[in-house]
């Protein structure tokens, strides 16, 4: 097994376990049937078919774009690499993310993610089975390997995923540095920086007028910088009390997962 996909699975039962201590992860507050269903089936297609479809798909394209282009961009600098994949992959999942919320076609895809009316790290990869299929940012990160990035991806993902899981689980690790005065200037720079719970909790939130709720901003993944810079960013150090979608009628499992080949009438 290689060492990031060890990383990443340590990640993951790390959040697991905390939750299992903490907040109960198998039985969350208003939880319903069919979200485990939804978490299980789209958890397990992303992880063992979309993700490594699109990527191998995203490096095969690039070969037969620039057949000798292989590693060109090996000999660049780290932080470079670093750059370049912030942008072609963590900002284009910004822009993804924000589209998704904006295009009601396009919602219909990701609004799995947020139908669950809890936070979780059983959520991170929750959504429609064709989400991450159509994600920019995957074919870009395919391609990048293919010029010579890989080993720097590796790295980069799993600080990525880190961010992520810790910004969707409901132990909410930033509330008590929050607490710490001393702490106030670190944390000004670093919420506006990376995605933590109560920044992306309120993008969660159910209802816009509870003053925390705030589900057509904070739409940043790995940094929440990107919303600060476009203008989408609400930083109040709350949490909304009741997470879900709001004004919209209930799907069943089926149409989460499967639309539009699959809709509820």
């Amino acid at each position: 097994m290689r060492p990031e996909t060890i990383a990443i699975l340590s990640i993951f039962l790390f959040f697991a376990f905390a939750e299992l201590l903490r907040t109960n992860l198998f039985r969350k507050p208003r939880q319903r049937q069919k979200d485990g269903v939804v978490e299980v089936v789209s958890t397990l297609t992303l992880v063992l078919l979309t993700q490594p479809f699109v990527l191998a798909a995203g490096f095969f394209l690039a070969a037969t774009v620039a057949p000798g282009s292989r590693d060109a961009l090996i000999g660049l600098p780290i932080l470079a690499q670093i750059g370049i994949l912030l942008i072609f992959d963590d900002l284009t999942q910004y822009w993804w993310h924000r589209i998704t919320h904006n295009v009601k076609w396009l919602y219909e895809l990701h609004r799995p993610h947020h139908d669950a009316e809890y936070m979780s790290i059983r959520i991170v990869y929750r959504n429609n089975i064709f989400y991450y299929l159509l994600m920019p940012g995957l074919w870009f990160s395919g391609a990048l390997v293919y010029l010579g990035l890989g080993k720097v991806y590796a790295v980069y993902i799993v600080f990525k995923l880190l961010v992520i899981c810790a910004a969707h689980s409901d132990v909410r690790w930033d509330k008590p540095l929050y607490e710490i005065k001393w702490l106030s200037p670190f944390m000004w720079v670093l919420e506006r920086t990376i995605s933590t719970p109560a920044t992306h909790w309120a993008h969660h939130g159910k209802h816009l007028d509870d003053g925390v709720t705030f589900y057509k901003g904070n739409y940043g993944n790995l940094l929440f910088f990107w919303d600060v810079l476009f203008g989408t960013a609400k930083i109040t150090r709350r949490y909304p009390e009741l997470i879900g979608v709001e004004n919209l009628e209930p799907v069943s499992a089926q149409h989460q997962l499967l639309w539009p080949i699959v809709r509820d009438r």
